[in-house]
């Protein structure tokens, strides 16, 4: 490959990492907000219109930086200038960068070069994980010394303790993870679990190993991106607003994005390690691109399906209760029709899909079979990263905050010898797949 050509290559794969992580944070924070009402038993976001049209509360993450963008940006006096305004930097450029060894496909072909899609395809890619992932610290840390400001300070020393506790149980729980796959390159692990959803990393050692090693990186993981019930460095009912009491506008803006980011980031690093990463289950690359017309047509069937469903949902949602008690033009009386639209449309779209499929479209063209298998893989990455950010979600609004000294009980008490435990399980698993199971497991 030309040096121009592997130059736009890797600005390709870094824009579509920009796109992808900060693309999908409009949908998660629209998902944090519906969850979180459907969990809580109340309607959500539903003012914001256009033209009298709500999307179902989707215009309220627009309508946020409408109104963000406005908000006076307020400087308080006595702050360390600089490192106050580079503090919600951090988060955003940590979490895009990290997202940067996460393999989000396989590889393809361009101009009769293979490339990888992953942005950094480095041997040790989980230790450069590992490693910026704990640069992330350093946004809190930083804006809670550089406000002035006790409360922030707070913030800033729980966010350091915090991470320092569940930092060595997540590299810990890793390690028994790189264990079983035997290498430390993220584009291998995700090769390693093709097949059945047994192959995945979940299910190593018969479940015995991948589950607890899961739920602890799963626990640590939310340790590390300060979310609920491990949100002390922010803790509104002891530290004002914690390590960002001292922000607003668009800085205050930077730390949520930074938050959301983080949290794609996470659920994507959670299903590379343990539910697959892009991988179709019961369906390798080879099989995508040999039955790419069957792959084709199934996935048009499933939209039309799916847009079915929302189609009823939508005129029924006409006769239901809430509906009839609005009063004369609010324009919450246009949501089923508006949904209604855009299902009929988008089942229109799928059964064209399908029918595509059906035909063999795909076989016509020299890189249909290839496009299929891509499109079917991206999908099913995304897929278990927004089923990973909706646990997120799950989890905040079902459980309450921890005290202080449960938190670091946890981590450093319970968290941390379970996982030396566990690297020692693995161990022993590992010894007896490779003699009595050998290329098994």
């Amino acid at each position: 490959m030309s040096p121009a050509l592997q130059a736009i290559v890797i600005a390709a794969k870094v824009a579509f990492v920009f796109v992808f992580v900060l693309g999908l944070l409009p949908a998660v924070i629209w998902l944090e907000r519906k969850g979180a009402a459907f969990i809580q038993d109340r309607p959500g976001p539903d003012r914001a219109a256009v033209l009298g049209i709500r999307a179902g509360g989707t215009l309220h993450a627009a309508a946020d930086v409408v109104k963000l963008l406005f908000k006076e940006d307020v400087v308080p006096a006595g702050v360390e200038r600089r490192w106050w305004g580079l503090a919600p930097l951090v988060g955003l450029t940590v979490a895009l960068v990290t997202f940067g060894f996460v393999p989000f496909g396989d590889v393809i072909t361009v101009v009769g070069h293979p490339v990888r899609l992953q942005v950094v395809d480095a041997e040790g890619g989980a230790l450069f994980l590992l490693a910026f992932t704990a640069l992330s610290v350093y946004g809190t840390m930083l804006a809670g010394w550089a406000s002035n400001n006790k409360f922030s300070l707070l913030g800033g020393l729980r966010a350091s303790a915090q991470m320092v506790s569940y930092e060595l149980a997540m590299g810990l729980t890793l390690v028994s993870v790189l264990l079983v796959y035997g290498t430390l390159r993220l584009d291998r692990i995700v090769e390693a679990q093709a097949g059945a959803p047994w192959h995945w990393g979940v299910a190593q050692g018969f479940g015995l190993i991948g589950v607890p090693a899961f739920l602890l990186f799963f626990v640590s993981v939310f340790a590390e991106a300060n979310r609920v019930p491990f949100d002390l460095p922010e803790g509104e009912a002891e530290l004002v607003g914690g390590f960002h009491t001292e922000y607003s506008s668009l800085r205050f803006a930077l730390f949520f994005m930074g938050e959301y980011a983080s949290l794609v980031v996470s659920s994507a690093v959670v299903t590379t390690f343990f539910f697959g990463g892009w991988q179709v289950p019961f369906l390798d690359g080879a099989a995508l691109r040999a039955e790419a017309g069957g792959v084709m047509a199934a996935g048009g069937l499933a939209g039309v399906v799916l847009s079915g469903l929302g189609l009823a949902r939508a005129l029924l949602g006409r006769r239901r209760r809430f509906h009839r008690a609005l009063a004369p033009g609010d324009p919450r009386l246009r949501e089923p029709a508006f949904w209604a639209v855009v299902a009929g449309l988008a089942g229109l779209v799928s059964l064209g899909v399908a029918a595509a499929g059906f035909a063999g479209a795909p076989e016509r063209v020299a890189w249909g079979p290839a496009a299929v298998a891509v499109v079917a893989q991206f999908g099913a990455f995304t897929l278990k990263t927004l089923f990973g950010c909706w646990c997120f979600v799950w989890v905040r609004w079902t459980l309450p905050r921890f005290r202080y000294d449960q938190l670091m009980d946890l981590g450093w008490r319970r968290l941390l010898p379970m996982a030396l435990a566990l690297v020692g399980i693995t161990s022993v698993w590992v010894v007896v797949r490779e003699t009595v199971f050998p290329g098994g497991g």
